[in-house]
């Protein structure tokens, strides 16, 4: 008898969401009569590595693992979310959020205000930020201070103990954190919104993943949306389905992030950074 491999899924994504991955990973390792192996990703090495079949990850790691050719993946598939300002389309908002007793009413309001973000390599609550400041004309100089958090629910737990004065948060993260902490909730205030763009993709190895099981596994997520068992996580996850998208659908990030760099509003020391984080240097079990 042969046995199989486990189909390996990694989550590079919010903690928040994770009952939705780990719940996907088993549902599409036995789409294709795998059993799963589900690991919450510490770093970038794990994609540096290429050791994972799937990963749920972050528009601008994706982009810029597959601006170095370094790693053999395709992206699958996009959950759209639950909510009419989604219109039906793979995209998520970055919202911005400020203390609820606080002086500021919009964006423009907070220039010289202390800025909190999850990381530098997310483009909901990083890259996103400086594309906005530029299309307003805007540079580095617009904040007094930049904060990183380590993830959206502390930078909204920072904005909320007044440590910082505001933080751009990923649309689902934020609905999910509000509805999960309503006395976090009665603490934060909504003063726009920046966006909407692709929302985070599925990538699938091409090196560990045949084209056969690549198609079984887009299939699955395809009609998981119609899949009773599956109908109470998603909503809790706030996803109406999944559609299938490909790395073209990412070109807004992509120019998005192209124009940031042309700004010089990341520059070397971003690019060192990335490399330390995603250098594939640590053996991973």
């Amino acid at each position: 008898m042969v046995v199989r491999p486990p189909l390996r899924v990694a989550s590079h994504l919010a903690p928040g969401v994770l009952p939705l991955y780990t719940f996907l990973a088993d549902y599409l390792a036995a789409s294709i009569g795998r059993r799963a192996e589900f690991t919450v990703a510490t770093s970038y090495e794990r994609c540096a590595q290429d050791v994972d079949d799937l990963c749920f990850v972050c528009s601008v790691p994706y982009l810029l693992f597959a601006e170095l050719g370094r790693i053999h993946m395709e992206v699958v598939a996009a959950p759209v979310l639950i909510g009419a300002r989604y219109a039906g389309r793979p995209i998520y908002f970055s919202d911005v959020v400020v203390r609820s007793g606080s002086p500021y009413q919009r964006f423009a309001d907070l220039r010289g205000a202390v800025w909190a973000y999850n990381e530098p390599f997310s483009h909901s609550g990083y890259i996103v930020v400086w594309h906005h400041l530029l299309s307003l004309d805007e540079g580095a100089g617009y904040f007094s201070r930049m904060v990183e958090a380590g993830f959206h629910s502390e930078a909204l737990r920072m904005v909320a103990d007044g440590t910082v004065d505001a933080a751009a948060i990923d649309s689902q993260v934020l609905a999910i954190e509000l509805r999960d902490h309503p006395d976090l909730a009665k603490r934060l205030r909504i003063i726009g919104a920046i966006g909407p763009s692709t929302i985070q993709p599925l990538v699938a190895s091409t090196a560990r993943l045949s084209a056969v099981e690549r198609r079984t596994i887009l299939a699955a997520l395809l009609a998981v949306g119609d899949d009773p068992r599956a109908r109470p996580v998603l909503d809790a996850a706030l996803v109406e389905r999944f559609v299938a998208v490909d790395g073209e659908s990412y070109d807004d990030v992509r120019l998005m992030l192209g124009r940031v760099h042309e700004a010089g509003l990341v520059g070397a020391q971003w690019r060192a950074r990335w490399a330390a984080v995603s250098s594939p240097t640590s053996t991973v079990i």
